[in-house]
């Protein structure tokens, strides 16, 4: 059966294949809708692209959360529960599909979708990169056309239903929650639970830099959320010190002095990676860089060994003997 006039939006057709049960749900802003989806090419073959059943997992969405591919909350509120039905969509509303599809491909495989210590958008590095890394998906990028979508509607949770973690927010409750995750990281850290740490200070880390992208770089409200950033991302790389990831604290740090080189903390905890591995010459360069930024708090002996000091006390020891 084919049902355009039902969603009343132009460029796109609906054939239900299977009814669903009772009456259309209510979704507000907020609903946390679960489906199964399959993405198909218009072609002979109706190539498949992506199905999240041979996946395993079905895809969840919230309304009104600025979802990449705001086609689909127009095509799901047409849907009952159990509804299985099929879409076209015409190019006006499938041209970001490659680049959601990325994400999901990337979660799929245990991957984060993004690279959240990157200072660039994901749309910036795919033009950097000119490439998505999937050959059907860049050729789509290159090629716009319609697509087809098979959705099955799962469940609709209203905002009460369910504990709504920080991808599920809107920006406002995104920003509250930024210091209660601090907080909760802070806490794990004392207590030498350190991986659970990065897992709190992480996600703070993606709340900020969600609202961030949505601001002009480097104007005040940018600045404002790049500090609280930063602050997080140190926070989280004194917790891969203690976790022994020396490289990753490196690469994190130096990602803060290319853009703020006046950042004490990235100098101090860069150079205390660079000790770790044996990276003498960087390690005394970082510690001097601190000495030049804050000369009133720290002491640096540069005989061997060579010590750098807090108040009295021995921070960082030594290098060869």
């Amino acid at each position: 059966m084919v049902d355009s006039l039902l969603l009343g939006v132009e460029g796109i057709k609906k054939t239900i294949l299977h009814g669903g049960t009772s009456e259309i749900p209510k979704f507000t802003t907020g609903s946390k809708v679960t489906f199964h989806f399959r993405t198909m090419l218009c072609n002979d073959d109706r190539t498949v692209l992506d199905d999240s059943k041979k996946v395993g997992v079905p895809m969840e969405v919230v309304f009104g959360n600025m979802f990449k591919l705001d086609v689909w909350e127009t095509l799901l509120r047409s849907m009952r529960i159990g509804e299985v039905s099929e879409f076209w969509c015409d190019i006006i509303h499938t041209g970001l599909y490659p680049m959601v599809a990325k994400s999901l491909r990337r979660i799929a495989v245990g991957k984060d979708p993004v690279d959240w210590h990157i200072h660039t958008c994901g749309m910036a590095n795919m033009f950097a990169f000119h490439t998505l890394g999937y050959d059907d998906l860049d050729e789509l990028q290159k090629e716009p056309q319609p697509l087809i979508f098979v959705l099955e509607l799962l469940k609709v949770q209203q905002p009460s239903e369910y504990h709504r973690e920080s991808w599920a927010m809107n920006d406002e409750e995104r920003l509250k929650a930024v210091p209660v995750l601090h907080g909760q990281g802070n806490k794990l850290y004392k207590q030498g639970r350190f991986e659970e740490a990065t897992n709190k200070y992480k996600e703070a880390i993606l709340c900020i830099k969600n609202i961030q992208s949505k601001e002009k770089a480097w104007e005040a409200p940018w600045l404002k959320l790049e500090k609280m950033a930063n602050t997080l991302t140190l926070n989280y790389c004194q917790c891969l010190l203690r976790m022994q990831e020396y490289y990753e604290v490196i690469e994190h740090t130096s990602d803060i002095i290319n853009q703020h080189p006046g950042v004490m903390k990235a100098f101090y905890l860069r150079g205390k990676a660079h000790m770790e591995v044996w990276n003498e010459a960087e390690a005394k360069a970082d510690f001097h860089r601190v000495l030049d930024l804050d000369p009133e708090k720290w002491l640096f002996y540069s005989q061997t060994p060579s010590y750098l000091v807090q108040r009295g006390k021995v921070m960082m020891v030594r290098f060869g003997e």
